[in-house]
């Protein structure tokens, strides 16, 4: 199908603002990777009207998707994890076209895998860790079994795929393969979750248990980005930190994540006087012991 679409590609390649062209072709053991289509087009381009626009072909009973990404939208995804499927794409794509060896140059940064974005991913993969088991637990100790059991899997799925970018590896596809190998005691974790024949409620109960430690003795790990920006500062109001650059990507998990880290003295509340007699800014910094 490749020669369908060269005159396509082609097009796309002599235009100035296209950075590279990349062919993913499906096989029988990622079919999950191309969406179903036997062939996906991806191209990526400086800028865009529309971070994503996609276009889907047939021929001969075969199809093909097209997506043209920006940069900004494909550094968004290996920022924040938000479109797995990039990874391999970029892992197994065959290049046909690549202006000034920028896909070269991106398979090598991933490949090496920076400590720095480590530290960025691990910090936003601390963060939904902690906002999923802080949440599954209060479902659990309301007795809402069901609901609790589905955070906890989710926190389960952070912690493994907190555990790989620790190992200097972008989580695939196939998280729980990868973990098995990196980290068997989580993957022993979420095995017993799923297929012990005990209660709901001892399930769960167990597995609390069990991820309060491996969480605990992940934390200095998972909250160093965040640590190391707020250091930056004497103290903190929050709506700064929502207007952070570096801490704008947490989003709507900072606030847990901030009382998961009160609670372990890595930071601490600073009160600062209001005009109203008794209401205080409630301010946050770096646990002065720490530093």
């Amino acid at each position: 199908m490749e020669d369908i679409l060269r005159p396509i590609y082609q097009e796309r390649a002599s235009q100035s603002n296209t950075l590279g062209v990349l062919l993913i072709e499906k096989k029988e053991k990622t079919i999950l990777t191309t969406d179903y289509f036997d062939v996906i087009l991806l191209i990526i381009v400086k800028e865009a009207e529309q971070p994503v626009f996609i276009k889907h072909y047939t021929y001969d009973q075969q199809k093909a998707a097209m997506h043209i990404i920006s940069e900004a939208q494909l550094q968004e995804w290996l920022l924040l994890g938000t479109n797995r499927k990039i990874f391999e794409w970029l892992h197994h794509a065959k290049v046909v076209f690549d202006r000034n060896e920028y896909v070269a140059n991106l398979k090598m940064e991933l490949q090496e895998f920076p400590f720095n974005g480590r530290k960025i991913k691990m910090g936003l993969e601390f963060a939904k860790l902690i906002r999923r088991y802080v949440d599954g637990k209060t479902l659990f100790e309301n007795k809402q079994f069901l609901d609790a059991y589905n955070h906890v899997v989710h926190s389960l799925h952070h912690l493994a795929r907190l555990a790989i970018i620790a190992n200097g590896l972008h989580p695939e596809l196939t998280v729980w393969r990868q973990v098995k190998q990196i980290e068997p005691e989580i993957y022993k974790l979420y095995e017993e979750l799923v297929n012990s024949e005990e209660t709901l409620e001892q399930r769960l109960e167990l597995l609390f248990l069990a991820s309060e430690f491996l969480i605990h003795s992940r934390t200095e790990l998972g909250s160093t980005h965040l640590i190391e920006v707020l250091s930056k500062k004497e103290s903190w109001m929050y709506n700064e930190m929502l207007n952070e650059k570096e801490l704008k990507t947490y989003s709507v998990d900072l606030p847990v994540l901030l009382e998961y880290l009160i609670e372990k003295h890595i930071l601490e509340v600073v009160n600062v006087e209001t005009k109203g007699q008794g209401v205080f800014h409630r301010c946050y910094r770096v646990n002065q012991k720490l530093s």
